[in-house]
C-alpha cells in the first residue's frame, strides 16, 4: 500500500460518464472524503513526441495535447499528459484550457469516439527536473509512469496518456474480468 493509502484503478477513467456528471477524479476523491482537483497547465497542438507517435500509430507531426497537474487535497499527486490525433480533437474543447464537464472520455464519446480496448504499461523511473518540481519530490524519489492507449471499436488509437506519479505515494490496482472475447 502507498504511504497516502491511495490505490488507483483505471476503469473509471476510460469509461464515459453520464451527462452532467463531474469528472471521474473529482468523484473518486469525494467518495473517499477527500478533495480532488486538477489544473490544466497546457492545451493545444504540439509536435508529436516519438513515444506518443508510437502509441497512437501516427506519422503526423502534430497532435492535440492536454497537460494537467492532478491534486489531492491541494497537493500534487500526478502529472498527466493526454494526446489525441488532431483529426479527432482539433477545434474541440480538448484543444482548450477549460475544464470539460464529465471529463475528456465523455466528450470523446459524444464526438463518436468510444474506447473499447485499453493497453497500459507501468514503469518505475527517476523523474525529470520538471516532474520533481511539479510533484514536490525529494531527491532520489522515483516515480511510476503509466502509459495508456485507448482504442475504439475499429481498433484505432484515439487517446494516449502518459501519467507520472510519485512512486511512494501511489499504488496501481488492476482488476481483469475474463469473458467470451479472446485476448489480443
Amino acid at each position: 500500500m502507498s504511504e497516502s493509502g491511495w490505490t488507483g484503478a483505471s476503469m473509471p477513467y476510460v469509461t464515459p460518464r453520464t451527462a452532467g456528471d463531474t469528472d471521474a477524479w473529482t468523484e473518486e476523491a469525494q467518495t473517499r472524503g477527500r478533495r480532488g482537483g486538477q489544473r490544466i497547465l497546457h492545451a493545444g497542438e504540439v509536435t508529436t513526441p516519438p513515444e506518443v507517435a508510437r502509441m497512437l500509430g501516427l506519422a503526423e507531426p502534430v497532435v492535440v495535447a492536454r497537460r494537467r497537474l492532478i491534486e489531492l487535497d491541494g497537493d500534487p499527486t500526478e502529472l498527466t499528459d493526454t494526446y489525441y490525433p488532431s483529426d479527432i480533437a482539433g477545434g474541440t474543447p480538448l484543444a482548450g484550457t477549460a475544464k470539460i464537464r464529465g471529463g475528456a472520455v465523455t466528450l470523446l464519446a459524444a464526438l463518436g469516439h468510444v474506447g473499447v480496448r485499453v493497453v497500459e504499461s507501468v514503469t518505475a523511473r527517476m523523474p525529470t527536473g520538471d516532474e520533481r518540481g511539479r510533484l514536490r519530490l525529494g531527491e532520489g524519489e522515483p516515480v511510476l509512469q503509466l502509459a495508456r492507449t485507448t482504442y475504439d471499436a475499429a481498433d484505432r488509437p484515439i487517446q494516449a496518456d502518459l501519467m507520472v506519479m510519485p512512486g511512494g505515494r501511489q499504488q496501481v490496482r488492476y482488476e481483469i474480468r475474463l469473458g467470451a472475447s479472446r485476448p489480443r
